[in-house]
């Protein structure tokens, strides 16, 4: 499979199965793309033959000479030969490996406070309630959930625990004994712990701040843009912004970093489908690291991105693209998560074909020590997978999310970008169909335009390295 497209005044082709990208000039651009229409696949002995040289006469000969083809398609065969072109592919013979693969955990996701201190108009989690109750997460529930964690990791040493909520410095003295706790069993079992704190910043003092920056390998700041856009859909309850009060704090945090290991994370909705200048307003506070991304919401919902929205959506991701292009020349460059992209190593086979392994290495765990697959399903009953006293009682939800993949979803099979995004949110996927083997049209048509500008961004600085 081929993917062609122009942007920035690049013309790429990806090679979908190989993961090879090429930056081409116009002719042979209109080659490939006449050959990908004439065949999805090809390989050198139909690239040499007769009736491929006759097909490009009669497709292109009007626009360049029989010779310009010749040498184009010399080319476009060469590549083939050396599997950078019309690829097969192969990754669809390791499925059967991926789901017979046992269950070794690597992470979890700790929802230390089923509470909250604002009122997000858009939170899945209901203010911090996730469809049941307010609750903080006890030492005793959480030190299970770690002894979970080591007792099911087989021989993976790197283990990760993200602090979650609602918001878990409500919860911040059971944060530090559970740290403690991991390191004491980090010397004992030989395993190493990668802490990560999710806050909205509200409670972040100097105090949280040395323990933060001495045990946690990453942090997400929560925040979404420009002050209106951020108090429009992060108030407090009592109606007032927050972002007056959180952003001096993430500013000295994210300095203390040394603008590493952190990320500024908020959402964009139908309110501000201009979020690039939210991008741009994070860059200009002195934030280099920043994601935001598109809520998901009901159709109900005013907020929600809506199929009409994403032309707009798609500007807004090229405008950003430029400019991030433009920055980064300047030398005012930042990332952006979306953009994030390995064009020459990459996830491994199992990460391509499944995606963030929910419901196998990754798992949430409620205040009363409930397992479910992802933070996203806590609180709906049939995704309850155990719980940390008797681990997973539920093996059969494993063996479902184990068998989800590019290759069980139809609208993946042809998707250019399915190896990028690895089939998408299985959360999204059931929110929407009920079903984790389908995909969120909306967020699939963004992904595909955000692959399109990492792989842009890419070229652009690789034809900057190149005239240094």
């Amino acid at each position: 499979m081929i993917h062609l497209y122009q942007n920035n005044g690049y013309n790429i082709v990806l090679d979908v199965n190989s993961g090879a990208v090429h930056m081409v000039d116009q002719e042979a651009y209109d080659v490939i793309g006449a050959l990908e229409r004439q065949n999805e696949f090809h390989t050198p002995e139909t690239l040499k033959a007769p009736e491929t040289a006759a097909f490009l006469k009669e497709e292109l000969g009007g626009r360049y000479s029989e010779e310009d083809l010749a040498d184009i398609l010399e080319a476009v065969t060469a590549l083939t030969e050396e599997g950078r072109l019309f690829t097969r592919d192969v990754y669809e013979d390791y499925i059967d490996e991926v789901k017979q693969r046992k269950t070794v955990v690597k992470a979890l996701c700790l929802h230390i406070a089923h509470d909250c201190n604002l009122a997000c108009k858009y939170c899945f989690a209901e203010e911090g309630e996730y469809h049941g109750r307010r609750a903080l997460m006890s030492y005793e529930v959480g030190k299970k959930a770690l002894d979970f964690l080591i007792a099911n990791s087989g021989k993976r040493r790197n283990l990760e625990v993200d602090f979650f909520g609602g918001e878990p410095l409500m919860n911040w003295q059971v944060v530090k004994d559970l740290v403690a706790y991991g390191r004491e069993q980090e010397k004992i079992h030989d395993k190493h712990f990668r802490f990560t704190l999710t806050t909205n910043g509200v409670l972040l003092n100097d105090e949280v701040q040395e323990f933060v920056n001495r045990e946690m390998d990453n942090v997400v700041l929560s925040l979404d843009g420009r002050r209106e856009v951020n108090d429009r859909m992060r108030p407090f309850r009592n109606g007032k912004g927050s972002y007056d009060l959180i952003v001096p704090k993430f500013q000295k945090l994210a300095e203390s970093r040394n603008q590493q290991k952190y990320y500024i994370r908020g959402t964009f909705t139908r309110n501000n489908l201009d979020f690039s200048n939210d991008v741009l307003h994070f860059a200009e506070l002195g934030f280099e690291q920043i994601s935001i991304e598109p809520v998901v919401g009901e159709d109900t919902d005013p907020y929600a991105i809506r199929k009409e929205d994403l032309p707009a959506i798609f500007e807004e991701y090229d405008k950003l693209a430029k400019i991030m292009v433009d920055r980064e020349r300047e030398g005012r460059g930042f990332t952006f998560f979306h953009f994030m992209i390995d064009l020459e190593g990459g996830p491994c086979v199992s990460k391509r074909l499944s995606g963030c392994g929910s419901g196998t290495e990754y798992l949430a765990v409620t205040p009363w020590g409930d397992l479910y697959p992802c933070h996203q399903f806590v609180g709906q009953e049939e995704f309850l997978m155990g719980n940390v006293d008797e681990g997973i009682t539920k093996p059969e939800i494993a063996d479902m999310f184990r068998g989800c993949s590019v290759y069980s979803k139809e609208s993946c099979k042809k998707c250019f970008a399915r190896f990028y995004c690895s089939g998408g949110c299985m959360a999204n996927s059931y929110k929407f169909h009920h079903t984790i083997n389908d995909t969120y049209e909306v967020s699939c048509e963004m992904e595909r335009k955000r692959v399109e500008c990492a792989i842009m961004i890419k070229a652009a600085l690789a034809d900057m390295q190149d005239g240094e």
